[in-house]
């Protein structure tokens, strides 16, 4: 019966590792072909069939050699499941195969140290029986059921350390699309091979031969059934704890990067916009001077009643004046600059596009400024702008719709356009990929939006459907903080 339980708790053991290596990789590669369903099972499944021939080729022995060799074993299996099920051309293939490694390791060398301490137990049923408070069949009955829930307790500890770890990891790596340079992949793996090789360590001097009698090393300093989980726990905490460090690293060069980008378009836009409401307020001023000059020729030429030509000439040159006046108005002078230029850029680009601007409103408290209200829109005209060169020639006319509207403390600002219906998912990006070759020169555009709306303790939202990308961005009509 214990022969069939302890096959039983091996082949678990096993399939935890399974279990824990296809959800750990799954998170961060993709699977080959696309296709996830099945492929998990299956990867779990043939790492415990292959982890238990393993183990029966190759047990652990005291020497060496025969650890090492074992070791390797599991570690090539799992580089070979990963080549078969996973892309693996990622630098973080060899950071995520070695942490499981440590985790895996480190997992069972905690849970064994609980079943250590469990032992104990052992000699309380030994004491009763000496002191006639139990009979020998009591005894044996007690220590068979204490060997069984010791055991059941120590898997138990294994599966919620192993699996809680490489969760936790998990979370921890908030930017997986992240390419991270070699200097960055030595900085995670140093915790975590660290925390494997005191693994090997362990496995290397827990046992020693004594007159050829084997013993235990808790037995022979048994404080470290306390120092040793103690120490292990450290390494499990140090690789979460890197992980984390590295993603506020990234988070900080990057809200650094857009920060200086963003600080860079204000000041170019600030420019643009003072230079381009002098040049309307000139072509305005001009406009009108040249209107009332032309009537004046005009009515000259129609008293001749002659020269039907230079009828036709002066009327086609007033017309020409009238497409000079601005063709957006909502009373925000940055908005009305910003849609007007777009408006010109999108014509050159995609003639047959429209610009819908008639429900973009501004109330008259509005307290957000109106440079980062520029920037919001700004930036989401032209991706918009450059959507619609990309999906022009579609069943659907290109178009670019904005609009706004108050809730209480709350402003929206939302766009609309039409485009190609492709958009670039990244798992665990919160916002769409650029799909620009130029990774660092573009894709920033959303990226600033959401930072311009979290000065107002806002948030963007997105949707792509039916070839229309909708872009939501909130602000509370407050300060900046």
């Amino acid at each position: 019966m214990s022969k069939i339980i302890s096959i039983f708790f091996e082949i678990y053991y096993m399939a935890v590792q399974g279990f824990g290596l296809q959800y750990f990789l799954g998170h961060f590669l993709e699977y080959r072909g696309g296709e996830k369903r099945g492929k998990g099972f299956l990867t779990a499944a043939i790492y415990t069939v292959c982890g238990l021939c393993i183990a029966r080729l190759l047990p652990y022995g005291y020497e060496d050699i025969r650890l090492v060799e074992k070791q390797a074993a599991m570690f090539g299996m799992i580089v070979i499941l990963a080549l078969l099920f996973y892309q693996v051309g990622k630098r973080i293939t060899g950071y995520l195969l070695v942490t499981f490694m440590m985790v895996s390791h480190i997992s069972f060398f905690i849970s064994y140290s609980v079943l250590l301490l469990g032992g104990n137990l052992y000699s309380v049923w030994v004491w009763c029986l000496e002191k006639g408070h139990m009979s020998a069949d009591h005894t044996m009955i007690l220590i068979n059921a204490t060997t069984v829930l010791l055991q059941i307790l120590m898997y138990g500890v294994f599966t919620i350390l192993c699996v809680g770890s490489l969760k936790k990891i998990i979370q921890s790596f908030r930017k997986k699309e992240y390419p991270i340079n070699r200097t960055e992949l030595y900085f995670l793996l140093a915790p975590s091979m660290a925390g494997f090789l005191i693994c090997i360590l362990l496995r290397m001097f827990m046992v020693t031969v004594e007159d050829g009698v084997p013993t235990l090393l808790y037995a022979r300093h048994p404080a470290l059934t306390v120092v040793v989980p103690a120490i292990l726990v450290l390494c499990l905490l140090s690789v979460v704890y890197s992980v984390k460090l590295f993603q506020d690293m990234i988070s900080l060069n990057r809200e650094r990067n857009s920060r200086i980008i963003l600080e860079q378009q204000i000041g170019s836009m600030q420019g643009q916009i003072a230079e381009l409401e002098h040049i309307y307020s000139g072509v305005r001023s001009m406009k009108h001077d040249m209107g009332n000059t032309l009537a004046v020729i005009m009515r000259l030429a129609g008293q001749g009643g002659e020269n039907e030509e230079l009828k036709a000439y002066l009327s086609e040159l007033n017309q020409t004046f009238d497409r000079l006046e601005m063709q957006y108005k909502t009373g925000n002078a940055v908005v009305d600059t910003l849609l007007n230029m777009k408006y010109h850029e999108l014509l050159r680009t995609v003639p047959e596009a429209k610009m819908y601007a008639e429900k973009l409103i501004f109330p008259d408290n509005l307290v957000i400024r109106s440079y980062d209200i520029g920037v919001i829109i700004g930036n989401a005209l032209d991706n918009a702008v450059e959507a619609c060169k990309n999906g022009k020639g579609g069943d659907r006319e290109p178009f670019i719709r904005l609009t706004s509207f108050s809730k209480g403390k709350l402003f929206f600002l939302k766009v609309e356009n039409s485009f190609d219906g492709n958009v670039v998912r990244k798992k665990g990006a919160e916002l769409p990929a650029t799909t620009k070759p130029d990774k660092k020169a573009h894709g920033i555009g959303l990226a600033n939006i959401k930072n311009t709306a979290e000065k107002y303790h806002g948030g963007v939202d997105w949707q792509a459907e039916n070839r229309v990308f909708t872009l939501l961005v909130m602000m509370k009509n407050e300060q900046a903080v």
